[in-house]
């Protein structure tokens, strides 16, 4: 750890950076933390944040167990740098960087309410047994007008024409080159901080987008995606527009997802255990899946955390509604893509864009992990299409958070605490929204109940 204090000195005098950006993701994977002058950053010891920030709301409450959660003297976390995540700010005025922070109790573990702190605890869980995950997000995100009133509707963003999208334009490179600064100026943005960002392409949502990443380590994909929707929200803003990665942030709309496809490989030579050489799945990459299917309804609070979530969770929308899998079928939750062995993978298609992707990843590895730890089976591939068949998850974020405590052998892997904390924090949320009367109910139950 010295000699990585040492390098973060070394690359902040050389870069003449003025100020650091100390980042640590919070349940909802958005970034907390202090800004630092660069030159007390240099001779001061680890930065600290109140452990209490890690379970607010997302409107910036706590929920009534909070005290369950966090010591009664609000105690700070102690904040140690990750060398692999110092980048610069593209986008700040004077020479700026960032840097992720891993949060640690007083005692020296990792804390155990920090996503980050989760998603390692699940890798260590796999660096035991000689196997290393190997990821490649896909985020989808909508240009959106700017909306300052949120009584009013979302609406796509006036492109360089002046016209707003109206048509499914899926794979439209005109579409695309509508908001060129934009896409140009995130590209730049991505290539300073040293993003793997790979192939961009419009969705089939008006102004909507997706950007895939290379593959690679999950921990690292995970850093990649919270900086990358900073970025994307900060080039957006350049240009008048907001950047939304809501679930489901317009009625009429397709909505967004992150996709994660994953592999496995062996950590000491790099072989792909889920096929053979002669491009036979093995027993190991059919349990992974017989594990993503049998855990996905207890974890879909982790791939759907918000309320408006379940929107995009519907039938005939393009986003998963049970536990099918299939090869290169899009309407199946676990999506075997036709490839060479090497890259045999499985693509999960359940977690939204706007949840945490170190807690989406964590869970979808978790639940590999348990399949192949106990065996389980696959169920057949589906032929045809699999939204025709019965709903298998929640459609409720209450819903879904209540099986998060059904099974002892998750609360094992990812803590009973953070689990707890977890569904307190979410199902306030919940509450929080049922309070409020929809135009839906107004104009449909106001004098006809």
């Amino acid at each position: 750890m010295d000699t990585d204090i040492q390098a973060i000195k070394d690359w902040l005098r050389e870069h003449r950076i003025s100020e650091v950006e100390c980042l640590v993701p919070d349940m909802t994977g958005n970034a907390r933390g202090k800004f630092i002058p660069a030159n007390q950053f240099l001779g001061m010891g680890h930065p600290k944040l109140p452990e209490s920030i890690m379970i607010q709301t997302v409107t910036g409450e706590y929920c009534d167990d909070h005290w369950d959660f966090v010591e009664p003297t609000d105690a700070d976390m102690i904040l140690k740098p990750d060398l692999s995540t110092l980048r610069v700010v593209p986008w700040a005025r004077e020479p700026t960087a960032q840097i992720i922070h891993d949060c640690y109790k007083p005692s020296g573990e990792l804390h155990p309410l920090s996503s980050r702190s989760v998603l390692r605890n699940i890798l260590k869980l796999y660096e035991k047994e000689g196997l290393k995950p190997v990821v490649a997000p896909e985020v989808e995100f909508y240009l959106v007008a700017k909306n300052t009133d949120p009584d009013y509707e979302l609406m796509p963003p006036k492109g360089r024409s002046g016209r707003r999208e109206s048509a499914r334009l899926s794979y439209s490179i005109d579409a695309v080159a509508e908001f060129e600064d934009f896409v140009e100026d995130m590209y730049d943005y991505a290539d300073e901080q040293q993003l793997q960002v790979d192939t961009l392409i419009h969705e089939n949502g008006a102004a909507q987008m997706e950007i895939n990443f290379l593959h690679g380590d999950a921990l690292k994909l995970a850093d990649q995606v919270f900086v990358f929707k900073r970025t994307v929200r900060e080039a957006a803003h350049k240009y008048g527009m907001y950047a939304t990665f809501m679930a489901k942030p317009m009625q009429r709309e397709p909505g967004s997802a992150l996709h994660i496809h994953q592999s496995v490989v062996r950590a000491d030579n790099g072989e792909n255990i889920f096929a053979d050489k002669d491009g036979n799945f093995t027993d190991a990459f059919l349990a992974y899946i017989g594990g993503l299917q049998r855990y996905t309804p207890e974890l879909i609070a982790l791939y759907a955390p918000n309320v408006n979530s379940y929107r995009r969770l519907a039938p005939d929308i393009a986003a998963p509604i049970n536990l099918n899998w299939g090869f290169d079928n899009r309407t199946t939750a676990f999506r075997v893509p036709h490839d060479k062995p090497a890259a045999t993978r499985v693509e999960n298609r359940f977690p939204g864009a706007d949840a945490n992707p170190y807690l989406a990843i964590a869970a979808t590895l978790a639940s590999g992990y348990l399949g192949m730890k106990l065996g389980l089976k696959a169920t057949e591939p589906h032929q045809g299409t699999a939204n025709e068949d019965e709903v298998e998850v929640a459609r409720t974020l209450e819903e879904g958070l209540r099986k998060l405590h059904d099974t002892p052998e998750l609360q094992d892997m990812f803590g009973d605490l953070f689990l707890r904390a977890y569904a307190a924090v979410k199902l306030d949320e919940f509450e929080e929204f049922n309070q409020v009367i929809s135009s839906w109910e107004r104009e449909h139950l106001l004098l006809q109940v």
